[in-house]
């Protein structure tokens, strides 16, 4: 079993840092003219969009080359040449090319992965670090030790006979969809599937090219065959029409809204009898994820919990708590010091290492996030305890906010926002288990959720009835922070499959096994025993 990669802290002084903040400054001086990867090709179009430091919306870090309709069939069309030769390669080669970019990312290239994290996707050194860098290596080198354990799993066989599963990739191509807020997802949802020896289509956000590109510039380097990966920058409507109506579409591997999902599923279906198999569909999804707090629970470990689990990288995380229950015997004390803390978080540019806070990832995610704070402020139902500003002039930077609901169902209480506002409701402190209820129904999603408890009682009783209100449950911790090998990750009802990236589980989706069997001494006569003369 392979161990987790160690996370370096950045701490004043050290060497890391030193490294991670020339990196830094060399990234800002490139202008990266950066093409599409289509059978192993550098594409360029000449048709260019400006990638900015959300945080910095005045500097320019370079220019994508956007793709059209023809880059897509294109894409597909040199995954499928690459397919036999890939599927073909003995599985100890296909893996040894991952664990080489593994390496590569944890050491020659580690402060390059983070810097484009955090330049381009406005993320701190240490949550990209927990990102670009420990949790991506995780993805690989894991994914290859559970890989060879579904490998190992053999039928048995009888006398005369030998039994034996062949873990096939699927037929066709993967198209992998991949979000701005987690390189490691970007990395992760392509070669997970590749591993298997599926060969794949991948489009990334655009919010997350930047640091996208760095990565298949990696795994390049690393050895990975011309087609097997082909990275394309174009947008998602054109995407689907192209992909979904292909006869050779044999999966998809996604994480983005539960809108689009549920819209590529529709259409899928729409289409199922244009595929040569059944497609796999993979998805993680939305969250509205939740903090239940007990009467019994210790205040210091909530207000940390609900501090780093609400306002880490802006709450920008599917996973991050967007709704907390406070019992009214501590409620006070726990909104006393959470916004005495929250105020001495420190928002800017991820080059000054001292802040906290960065900005939101673009202009739109921007006006909805400030949208809800604003109608807040005027709202009846509804108080800001800290923050509610936001300014967008140099770049969109929104402050750590809090809301205390009076409503339960207060909107901010149901709908996913994916920004740093955190909202409350004070509970009855008698009233634990008519709360439990409210939390299981509030919201139609079910991807993480925590109880903070002493009383192990509580804990046991919200484990219980909780059991379908999130996929990843955390007692006394934030709903944040899953790690590969440690805690599988992944939601059900409205959140996704629950396919738990990070986990033997989400590889066996994509292979298809087939049984074989082999008789050693064939029988010659159709006659059984019993049909025999005594």
């Amino acid at each position: 079993m392979p161990v987790n990669e160690p996370v370096l802290h950045y701490a004043p002084g050290s060497a890391e840092k030193a490294a991670l903040k020339k990196t830094l400054a060399e990234l800002k001086q490139l202008k990266l003219d950066i093409p599409m990867y289509i059978g192993g090709k550098a594409v360029k179009t000449g048709k260019k969009t400006a990638i900015k430091p959300p945080h910095e919306i005045a500097h320019i870090l370079g220019y994508y080359h956007e793709g059209e309709e023809k880059h897509i069939r294109q894409a597909i069309d040199a995954a499928l040449k690459a397919k036999e030769g890939w599927a073909n390669l003995p599985w100890e080669e296909r893996a040894h090319i991952f664990l080489k970019a593994a390496d590569l990312m944890a050491t020659k290239y580690r402060t390059y992965m983070n810097g484009t994290t955090m330049l381009g996707q406005s993320k701190n050194a240490y949550q990209a670090e927990i990102d670009s860098a420990c949790e991506l290596i995780d993805f690989l080198r894991f994914n290859v030790h559970f890989l060879s354990e579904i490998y190992k799993q053999q039928p048995i066989s009888s006398p005369g006979m030998h039994n034996r599963l062949e873990w096939r990739p699927l037929e066709g191509f993967v198209l992998a969809i991949t979000p701005f807020n987690f390189t490691a997802i970007g990395g992760n949802l392509p070669t997970s599937a590749a591993m298997c020896g599926n060969v794949v289509v991948w489009k990334p956000a655009h919010t997350q090219i930047y640091s996208a590109q760095m990565f298949m510039r990696i795994l390049k380097e690393a050895g990975l065959p011309d087609g097997v990966i082909n990275l394309i920058y174009v947008d998602g409507p054109t995407l689907g029409d192209v992909c979904f109506n292909h006869r050779d579409f044999a999966g998809i591997h996604f994480t983005g809204s539960t809108g689009v999902f549920n819209h590529i599923w529709k259409t899928i279906g729409q289409n199922i009898s244009k595929y040569r198999s059944y497609p796999r569909i993979v998805g993680e999804t939305g969250g509205k994820d939740f903090v239940l707090v007990h009467k019994s629970a210790d205040v210091d470990a909530t207000v940390v919990a609900l501090a780093r689990g609400s306002f880490e990288y802006q709450g920008q995380k599917c996973s991050a708590a967007s709704r907390a229950y406070l019992p009214s015997n501590i409620a006070e004390e726990i909104k006393e010091k959470l916004v005495a803390e929250i105020k001495t978080m420190q928002m800017g540019t991820v080059e000054d290492f001292s802040n906290f806070i960065n900005a939101v990832i673009d202009e739109s995610s921007f006006d909805k996030i400030s949208g809800y704070i604003d109608n807040a402020k005027k709202d009846k139902k509804a108080k800001i305890l800290v923050g509610g500003n936001h300014d967008k002039t140099n770049g969109y930077f929104i402050e750590p906010t809090v809301i205390e609901a009076k409503d339960p169902k207060y909107i901010t209480m149901c709908e996913e926002i994916f920004g740093p506002v955190l909202t409350i409701y004070v509970y009855d402190a008698d009233a634990f288990e008519e709360t439990i209820a409210l939390v299981d129904s509030t919201s139609p999603y079910a991807l993480t959720g925590s109880i903070i408890a002493q009383d192990r009682s509580a804990v046991a009783l919200a484990t219980d009835k909780l059991r379908n209100a999130a996929g990843n449950f955390y007692i006394n911790d934030k709903p944040t922070g899953a790690v590969v090998g440690q805690q599988p990750f992944g939601g059900a009802r409205g959140s996704g499959t629950n396919d738990k990236a990070g986990s033997m589980i989400n590889l066996y989706r994509w292979l298809s096994a087939r049984t074989i069997k082999e008789t050693f001494n064939p029988a010659t006569d159709y006659r059984y025993a019993f049909l025999k003369e005594s």
